[in-house]
């Protein structure tokens, strides 16, 4: 970019230069020899000046684009084994060691902070009578950290009183390989529940879980807040008993290219179907599934074959299941001996509110409609035995059901449509679909570059012609 912008100074110095050389010249006489010079109509001088400022807009437009697509660029070019793609625009917050110096998270909102090692840290929730509200923090050990299956990262939610109102741990499981992983908490507002119930000031506590051995280094954090408003009628109180609780035949069909994301935020869209991709070791890939209310969602991740080395890798795979809010629902894990394997999601209940008054935390977290997040990690110490790759990895994703109408919300989310699946969402997770992934913003910012680079240069010769013709009266 520096380079083009250099380029574009000194054909612009060029330009002005060419301007003066050709300018009338100045006095009140003409000397001998020399043709008196000609008086240029103001009307050409008008309708110059005019082109040239249109011009200049069309340049400013177009850099004003490519500045634009910049954050996603340098997000994309993130993707890399270990990198994360932050959420853009979100707000730095800084935990507190007491519920007393604890910051107020705002809801929808997203937060970039950071847990060290033992870290217990506190934020602050305000909150109403009637809505249910969720966080999730998402912890990203730095490349090269060294973590064991017992390290790991949990998130509670308290009253102003300490009473605990939820709490869920999430680790690195047998992959012992650093990669993002999140947690999720929250406070629900039910009205057959007696703690955390009531409008005023709730505590999030993020801790982290660190084993002997393990890298001392801060986590960065990305903290996710969500409500949900209450129903307009009062629905089923008890979790669906009965449903199919068998494996479904694997997804055939046509496989499909499409780039994982690096983060939630830049999650791939993909739908039923057989999908594509590359990974390397220690790569997390980030992608996301609408599921509709009464549909369910099963998902299995292949890795290919290496072309060398021998051995084993145990957890080698890590295939992560995540709801709506960023809940961790489901992990599954494969080793790895350098011949094709598998991981695949064990079998969940359709979509349904009532799951949250299930037993099983999977049953529970399948409590909205939404984009369901799959996350593929391959772990870095795969590279140890079987090389750098990139390996081939594959997604069969089934979406069984037939889509029913929600529960009936009493008000909107936050972030508003959290809970829904849009028709703009249902066409991206086709084949035909742009993905909304790192693959379609790849192509959206090299257009935007490709096509300012030429703009810049037919401007710059639009410019220096105008001028020329302009010089010729």
């Amino acid at each position: 970019m520096a380079e083009r912008e250099v380029a574009a100074e000194r054909e612009s110095a060029t330009v002005r230069e060419s301007a003066t050389v050709r300018g009338p010249a100045t006095g009140g006489g003409s000397a001998a020899g020399r043709k008196p010079v000609e008086e240029r109509p103001s009307s050409v001088g008008r309708a110059t000046t005019a082109a040239v400022v249109v011009r200049l807009a069309v340049v400013v437009a177009v850099l004003g684009l490519v500045a634009a697509l910049a954050p996603g660029m340098s997000a994309v070019a993130e993707g890399t084994p270990g990198a994360y793609a932050f959420t853009d625009g979100a707000r730095s917050v800084a935990g507190a060691t007491t519920t007393s110096g604890a910051r107020s998270l705002e809801p929808g909102r997203t937060y970039a902070s950071s847990l060290p090692v033992n870290g217990r840290l506190y934020y602050r929730l305000d909150l109403d009578a009637t809505s249910t509200a969720y966080v999730s923090a998402t912890a990203v050990p730095g490349t090269g950290s060294t973590v064991s299956a017992t390290d790991g990262l949990r998130v509670s939610v308290q009253d102003a009183q300490g009473n605990a109102c939820s709490y869920q741990a999430t680790r690195f499981g047998t992959s012992r390989s650093a990669h993002p992983i999140a947690a999720w908490g929250t406070r629900e507002a039910s009205p057959g529940r007696t703690l955390c119930q009531g409008a005023g000031t709730y505590y999030v506590l993020v801790e982290r879980i660190a084993a002997a051995g393990s890298s001392p280094g801060t986590w960065p954090l990305e903290l996710a807040t969500v409500t949900e408003p209450t129903l307009e009628r009062t629905g089923a109180t008890r979790a669906p008993q009965t449903w199919d609780s068998v494996s479904p035949e694997p997804i055939d069909g046509q496989t499909v290219d499409r780039s994982g994301g690096a983060g939630f935020a830049t999650a791939a869209t993909v739908g039923q179907g057989i999908w594509q991709d590359r990974i390397r070791p220690g790569q997390t890939l980030f992608y996301k599934i609408p599921v509709d209310w009464g549909q369910r969602l099963n998902a299995t991740a292949e890795l290919g074959g290496s072309s060398g080395g021998s051995g084993y890798a145990d957890g080698a795979l890590t295939l992560s299941l995540y709801n709506p809010v960023r809940g961790s629902v489901e992990d599954a894990y494969a080793g790895y001996s350098g011949r094709p394997t598998s991981a695949g999601l064990a079998p969940l209940p359709p979509v349904a509110y009532a799951n949250r008054y299930g037993f099983a935390d999977q049953v529970k977290a399948m409590r909205f409609a939404g984009s369901y997040y799959l996350v593929v990690h391959l772990a870095a110490q795969t590279a140890n035995t079987f090389g750098r790759g990139p390996y081939v990895l594959t997604l069969r994703v089934r979406v069984d059901g037939r889509a029913r109408p929600g529960p009936g919300y009493a008000g909107r989310s936050e972030p508003r449509n959290l809970f829904a699946v849009t028709a703009q969402d249902r066409e991206a997770a086709t084949a035909a679909g742009a993905g909304g992934g790192s693959a379609a913003l790849r192509a959206l910012a090299v257009g935007g570059i490709g096509a300012g680079t030429v703009l810049l240069a037919v401007l710059g010769a639009w410019t220096l012609a105008a001028r020329r013709r302009a010089g010729a009266w």
